[in-house]
């Protein structure tokens, strides 16, 4: 294993600061990024697709785990970093400049691969929605291990009749297990973001037959953008919503959050 200088070092040798406009924060404990790689389970020679690693903190531990990590990082000033990694884990980094939300991530890997990734704030709900809107499932991704937001990771394990189940749930649960894995105290990151952070692991599960990602999607985007209003109210600009609402006997009284995610899904089912 290579003696790598302190993410610290790396950082000032090379001018870095986190790019709020990019939505960078930068983890430099060690331990804490260790367990971190921990959480997807044995990752040597694992294809691993990291997005934003940054100056590479977590990239180092996914590397020291033994995995083989491919690295999409939109900001260039960070490359030079990177590089040094990849010379220090000969044939284990692959880093790739561009945009993660304009790639073909299962073209990219080519093979089964986990994702593991401290997620940029500003596009970390946008790729999770993308990587669970895959066509054909399961997918060629075995886990997500994401660090978002903390309220962002509630919503998205979260359960029925909580304030914070919404369409983030029924999306990550309707088809793979979710669970929150651990919190990260804001104080981890330099610079300290204004929230605290936690890692959602996300593994795929079988997926309910007769349903579309696109039904359903458009059925919990109309279900709880009007939370507070009644199913006959909220998911009337759905065809055939309110039809399928009487042929299930579902009570149109109720409000979205009450519902499980199997009903949900069984109205997608419907719709579909």
């Amino acid at each position: 294993m290579p003696d790598l200088p302190p993410l610290r070092e790396i950082i000032a040798r090379h001018g870095l600061s986190a790019s709020k406009a990019l939505g960078q924060n930068f983890l430099f404990d060690e331990q804490l990024l260790g367990r971190i790689a921990s959480i997807p389970g044995d990752l040597a020679d694992v294809a691993v697709l990291e997005i934003g690693p940054g100056p590479g903190g977590l990239t180092r531990a996914l590397l020291r785990a033994g995995a083989r990590v491919t690295a999409v990082e939109m900001d260039e000033r960070c490359l030079p970093a990177l590089a040094e990694l990849s010379e220090a884990f000969p044939g284990k980094l692959s880093v790739i400049h561009g945009d993660a939300m304009k790639l073909d991530h299962d073209a990219l890997m080519g093979e089964p691969y986990a994702i593991a990734s401290n997620l940029p704030y500003n596009v970390g709900t946008a790729l999770f929605v993308k990587w669970l809107g895959g066509q054909s499932w399961p997918p060629l991704w075995t886990s997500l291990t994401l660090m978002f937001q903390q309220e962002v990771a509630q919503r998205i394990v979260s359960a029925p009749g909580n304030s914070k189940f919404g369409r983030l749930a029924v999306l990550a649960q309707w088809r793979a297990n979710a669970a929150l894995s651990m919190k990260v105290h804001r104080s981890a990151f330099t610079p300290p973001p204004k929230v605290m952070s936690a890692i959602v692991h996300v593994t795929p599960n079988d997926m309910p037959a007769g349903v579309t990602f696109k039904m359903l999607e458009q059925l919990t985007a109309a279900a709880f953008g009007q939370r507070r209003k009644m199913l006959r109210q909220s998911v009337k600009s759905v065809s055939g919503a309110l039809e399928a609402l009487d042929r299930l006997g579902v009570d149109p009284t109720r409000r979205a959050e009450t519902l499980s995610v199997e009903e949900i899904v069984e109205i997608a089912r419907e719709l579909s």
